[in-house]
């Protein structure tokens, strides 16, 4: 009898303690969509990231002109000759793929330039959510725009806008 009392007693603190956090969430896409600095630093890495696909895809095409000048050429050409232009062709071909990784892969510069430009916005974000969930007592705060497990969210607690006014962005 003793312990159904005392689970009965554990239970109902654990719902009253459960009934009593506060949640809210934000959409970061909607905060992000009204930061200007946000949209300039996508600007500048469309741009940057563009600008180094031009410089590979040039690349590529001088040796594909390479590889085709060989191929008209080899029947003419001595065998050691021919191996020393091919070697070329495969290393001129090595250098721009490390180039391409070095650009575009995982931790490459555009990576670095992201995070050199992106991160400072996410962590004022972040702070502002910080702030504002520590001033209104919130247990929790999701985020809408990247949880897809959010199936529903009441409007009522979406503090967005609030994050936005803490960082002096109007919405």
């Amino acid at each position: 009898m003793k312990k159904i009392i005392l689970t009965s007693v554990v239970i109902l603190l654990a719902a009253t303690a459960t009934m009593a956090q506060r949640y809210a969430y934000v959409n970061t896409e909607y905060i992000l969509g009204n930061i200007p600095e946000y949209a300039d630093a996508q600007q500048q890495l469309e741009d940057l990231s563009a600008k180094w696909q031009r410089e590979i895809e040039k690349q590529y095409q001088e040796i594909d002109q390479l590889y085709k000048e060989f191929q008209a050429d080899a029947a003419l050409m001595p065998e050691d000759m021919k191996q020393q232009r091919e070697q070329e062709i495969v290393q001129k071909e090595k250098q721009v793929r490390e180039l391409q990784r070095q650009r575009f892969g995982e931790n490459g510069d555009l990576y670095k330039k992201r995070q050199e430009l992106i991160k400072p916005i996410q962590e004022k974000i972040y702070n502002a959510i910080e702030e504002i969930a520590t001033d209104k007592s919130y247990a929790f705060v999701f985020d809408k725009a990247s949880n897809p497990k959010l199936l529903f969210a009441d409007p009522r607690y979406d503090i967005s806008d609030q994050v936005l006014e803490t960082m002096g962005y109007a919405y």
